[in-house]
């Protein structure tokens, strides 16, 4: 059966079926999953070994080249990295793009690395972290004055066990909490008087601090059970053990020769700050499939019913809140499209008049939400990717309603039946419609098909475009045709296009096919000319966001205390809470920040990867009061930092969009040698220092370090009585502490350390000095009398990649510096360098060229499919090699416009721009079928000569095609407007590229018809 026929003879059915899918797509809208972005797949692990007191050549040696050897057995790996420490290794396992499912992988990575049992002894881990993908968008932080550090932990505690409650929370972190330890501190001197070790009294407190069931009696007909005490019941308790020295009858309070105190891990590994003051945060991860809005409205409930629970003074306040965000990106979206469809309707009706001009604005919003609803079933979320295909789809969708209409009013005109009108215009552009909507939708393949995360960035492009443009396409042939033989009425006068300006259309065609070959070269000067104006646009391969808050980054030189990042993050802090930060409603400036010391924090957002706990690392996220003013504050952050902590490295950033780039601009260097490596990492920081549009140039491997080396003489050592192990012992416990029972507090077990005094700790004099005692007999002597005491210098930390030494020489951007530009200047002096380089050093650039490369080759792999595809259903529809030819070269064409728009519009060329320029293409491929769609038929159908075939088809195809083109283009005039710049180069660049095609369409590919097909 006809369905167009079916749609109009059944109209109730069709008009119950319609309101149908409008109930349930409005459903789906108000049920649909929303994000600021869409998601894409961390395909990375962390494993993380700790190697106690190593330096960073040892782990290297000993743990990091181990496991790499056994992650490179991993077919799926793409590459990987280690970053070796003084104490601990991280092996980073990169996965190959082309792979969705990580849990089989992740599993195999787990086999392999519990299979290794060749790493030393006394190693921590390795620990494989493959969870460090999660996001956190809503981070909370708890402040309070006066109150501990304990206190806070209790009360995040309770915190987070509300917030796991929440239906759509996955996981609550706490983060900037201290370990709680209970410190026995003893002096050397004592210990050596009473030939008392720290490990013979480490064994008295463990077998002091013990539960041991007694057993159990029988009385009459009861079984009662024994317990004895002898665990400590309180921190004093620990003080009144009774120590009895080794050989001797002499007897002790614990508090008579060592102090006991309560306190926290010192040093501190991280720490928070919220606005100034010392905190905790909480940060809150949704599970999959929840609802982002749904999940803050429920989070800020219980932060409600929280804080008034809480004591007062205690502050529970949003830091991170990413449910506003997404409301308020989704709506200003949905504001822009609610635009588009208003100006693309107001457009049709105004250029078809109201009847006919209703009947195709009506398929704005039946398609809108027809596609909302299968979007909905294929579990495609709205984010500012899909809300913005919606907008470049909506353009597009209205010329089948267009042609469709005017069609059947031409048919009608020329004193057809109304429903033979409309069926037979079905049937004769059912075909012609579908394959310029596959075509279209084909040339978005590439994107959907790219092995990249930023194809999977961008992949609801396709997909919501092909959706609508399909949805669209089922209603022209059912809901369109019903409408027009229900609302359109003629006046059986034919269309006529005897006026001033379809004459002069006509003169002006004519002419050109008769200069045929003039006409094709002039364009051809037009497209070289053009292409040459590409120079002068700048390269931005992904702009910032315009999130309303931005980071900065403090790392000081490797080795430097917490205590000093901390005081470095308090100046920060103080010159933001006097200069910057807002004091009134009226004020603009830095509303509230959060500084996490020591880490790199929690991933607030997909493209947050955060670093690996350092003491001499901070982050700032810092919230302003809006996106205008961030540019002024980072200038004023940068001054002050610069004019402050010359020995710091501080980069201050907008948040970036999509796939996390580090440094916009690094180049990479291998090889086996360190300082063949780093001579070569000079000269290129040199060659860099001499750009002026590079600013903040530094390498991933940072200053060398001081380490001080205890030579063990055996000899001396043997003589006085004590091994290497007693030494080693004696040195952790006096310097670091040795964790010797615990201390048991309801449900928490605090670890009991015995260290000397700070006295002894903190003076680098007193080393040599230092007890060291025989675990054995208690025995001491000065570690001067068995060792040498040796300063050395060694790199801060060993980086490498595929186990090849890595050096990354990196910069940051200066104020309208170029990436592409710096690496087009870069890379001739670095291959005229490399030239010279010893055998086996290598470099390959990094930053912007390599996401960029990356994220366009992976489109590029794929654009022959979609070519083969357009290709294959043009061939299809005409029969035809020549036709598929004329519509194929009218795509580069396009390109004129895009550079002009860009050139214009003071924009820049990047991926979302090569977006712009791929949809383009499929919407020029669509103007073109319909053109040669209705040549075909004047020729073959009405009898008319070649040339004037030509002719009477452009000029029937004139309107439609104008008003696509002019629907498209003031439709993405609100995506222009309101997108901000990350989406303005796309729309700058379809709307240029279409108005120039649309040029080109109308007279340029008559004229390749005519040439191509010989018409005289």
């Amino acid at each position: 059966m006809n369905i167009t026929r079916f749609a109009i003879e059944q109209n109730r059915t069709t008009l119950v079926l319609l309101f149908v899918i409008i109930f349930a797509g409005v459903q789906a809208y108000l049920n649909m999953p929303r994000a600021y972005d869409p998601g894409f797949i961390i395909r990375a692990a962390q494993v993380i070994t700790y190697f106690p007191g190593a330096s960073p050549e040892r782990v290297e040696e000993l743990v990091s080249d181990k496991i790499e050897k056994v992650i490179q057995e991993i077919p799926e790996l793409d590459f990987v990295t280690s970053e070796s420490r003084t104490g601990v290794s991280i092996v980073v396992a990169n996965i190959k793009e082309s792979y969705k499912n990580m849990r089989p992988i992740w599993d195999s990575l787990r086999r392999k690395i519990d299979a290794i049992d060749d790493l030393p002894d006394d190693v921590i881990g390795p620990i494989v972290n493959d969870e460090f993908g999660d996001v956190f968008g809503i981070v909370l932080g708890l402040t309070g004055e006066g109150v501990s550090y304990a206190e806070l932990k209790s009360f995040a505690d309770q915190a987070r066990d509300e917030f796991l409650r929440i239906p759509d929370a996955a996981k609550v972190e706490i983060y900037g909490a201290q370990e709680e330890r209970v410190f026995v501190e003893y002096n050397n001197a004592r210990m050596a008087e009473l030939n008392l070790s720290p490990t013979q009294l480490s064994q008295i407190l463990s077998a002091r601090n013990i539960v041991v069931p007694g057993g159990s009696i029988t009385v009459a007909n009861e079984r009662i059970e024994l317990e004895p005490t002898g665990n400590f019941q309180s921190v004093e308790d620990i003080g009144q053990t009774i120590i009895q020295l080794p050989g001797s009858s002499q007897v002790f309070y614990l508090d008579d020769i060592a102090t006991v105190t309560r306190g926290y891990v010192d040093p501190s590994s991280t720490k928070v700050r919220v606005t100034g003051l010392p905190a905790l945060s909480l940060a809150i991860s949704m599970r999959e499939g929840g609802n982002n809005i749904e999940l803050g409205t429920q989070v800020i409930e219980v932060m409600t019913r929280l804080q008034n629970a809480f004591p007062y003074g205690l502050e529970l306040e949003v830091v991170n809140f990413s449910p506003a965000e997404v409301e308020t990106k989704v709506n200003d979206f949905v504001t822009n499209l609610g635009q588009a469809i208003g100006v693309v309707a107001l457009v049709i009706i105004i250029s078809l008049g109201i009847r006919t001009g209703l009947v195709v604005a009506a398929l704005i919003p039946a398609s809108m939400v027809f596609a909302i609803l299968i979007m909905s079933l294929f579990e495609i979320g709205l984010d500012q990717i899909s809300l913005a295909a919606l907008i470049i789809a909506l353009g597009m969708l209205v010329d089948n309603g267009i042609v469709m209409s005017e069609n059947t009013l031409v048919r009608m005109k020329n004193g057809q039946d109304a429903i033979d009108a409309a069926v037979d215009s079905a049937n004769e552009l059912r075909i012609p419609l579908l394959t310029s909507s596959m075509t279209t939708a084909a040339a978005f393949l590439p994107i959907f098909l790219a092995e990249s995360a930023v194809g999977e960035f961008t992949a609801s492009l396709f997909k919501v475009v092909a959706i609508t443009l399909l949805c669209s396409w089922i209603l022209s042939l059912t809901v369109i045709p019903l409408l027009c033989v229900k609302f359109l009425k003629s006046d059986n006068k034919p269309v006529s296009f005897d006026n001033a300006f379809y004459r002069a259309y006509r003169a002006v065609l004519s002419t050109l096919i008769r200069f045929r070959y003039v006409t094709l070269a002039a364009v051809l000067a037009i497209f070289f000319g053009a292409m040459n104006l590409f120079q002068y646009i700048p390269n931005i391969f992904f702009p910032p966001s315009d999130r309303t808050f931005f980071t900065m980054e403090v790392e000081l030189p490797l080795g430097t205390s917490i205590e000093r990042t901390e005081s470095v993050v308090t100046e920060i802090e103080s010159f933001v809470d006097a200069e910057l930060k807002v004091h009134s409603a009226d004020d603009e400036g830095i509303v509230s920040w959060i500084s996490y010391i020591g880490s790199g924090g929690p991933r607030y957002i997909l493209g947050h990867n955060a670093k690996s706990s350092s003491s001499n690392y901070s982050l700032f996220i810092i919230n302003a009061t809006s996106a205008q003013i961030i540019d002024d504050l980072i200038a004023q952050l940068n001054t002050f930092s610069f004019d402050s902590f010359p020995d710091a490295d501080i980069k201050v950033k907008k948040i970036e969009t999509g796939t996390a780039v580090a440094n916009p601009v690094e180049i990479r260097l291998y090889g086996r040698d360190t300082d063949t490596l780093f001579a070569l990492a000079t000269d290129i920081k040199n060659r860099m220092s001499e750009m002026p549009a590079l600013k903040n140039i530094s390498d991933n491997w940072g200053q060398r370090i001081k380490k001080l080396v205890v030579q063990v003489d055996q000899t001396r050592a043997l003589r006085a009585g004590v091994s290497s192990q007693d030494i080693a012992v004696s040195l952790q416990t006096g310097l670091s502490g040795l964790e010797m029972t615990q201390y048991r507090e309801g449900e928490d077990n605090i670890p009991i350390t015995l260290r000397s005094s700070s006295a002894d700790r903190e003076n680098i004099n007193t080393i040599r000095g230092l007890a060291v005692y025989s675990q054995s007999s208690g025995v001491s002597v000065p570690l001067q009398q068995v060792a040498n005491v040796e300063v050395e210098w060694q790199a801060s930390k060993v980086l490498r990649r595929d186990r090849l030494k890595a050096v990354t020489v990196s910069a940051q951007l200066q104020p309208g510096g170029s990436a592409a530009l710096s690496f087009e200047e870069l890379v001739p002096w670095l291959e005229e360098e490399s030239q010279s380089w010893p055998l086996g050093f290598d470099y390959e650039l990094g930053g912007e060229a390599e996401s960029s490369g990356e994220a366009n080759q992976s489109i590029a792999d794929k654009l022959p499919i979609a070519l083969a595809i357009i290709l294959l259903l043009l061939v299809a529809q005409f029969n035809s090699i020549r036709k598929p030819i004329i519509i194929l070269s009218t795509v580069p064409l396009g390109l004129i416009g895009v550079v002009f728009g860009l050139l214009a519009g003071q924009s820049y060329f990047g991926f979302i721009t090569f977006l712009g320029v791929i949809s383009l293409a499929g919407i020029v491929i669509n103007n073109a079928i319909v053109l040669l769609e209705r040549i075909k038929i004047e020729i073959e159908d009405n009898g008319f000569s070649p040339v004037e075939g030509i002719v009477e088809a452009s000029q029937r195809r004139l309107r439609p095609i104008v008003l696509t083109t002019a629907t498209t283009v003031l439709g993405l005039l609100p995506l222009y407007f309101g997108g901000g710049e990350f989406w303005e180069p796309m729309a700058l660049s379809i709307m240029g590229g279409l108005l120039f095609s649309t040029i080109l369409t109308l007279l340029a590919v008559p004229v390749m018809y005519a040439t191509l097909y010989r018409a005289k």
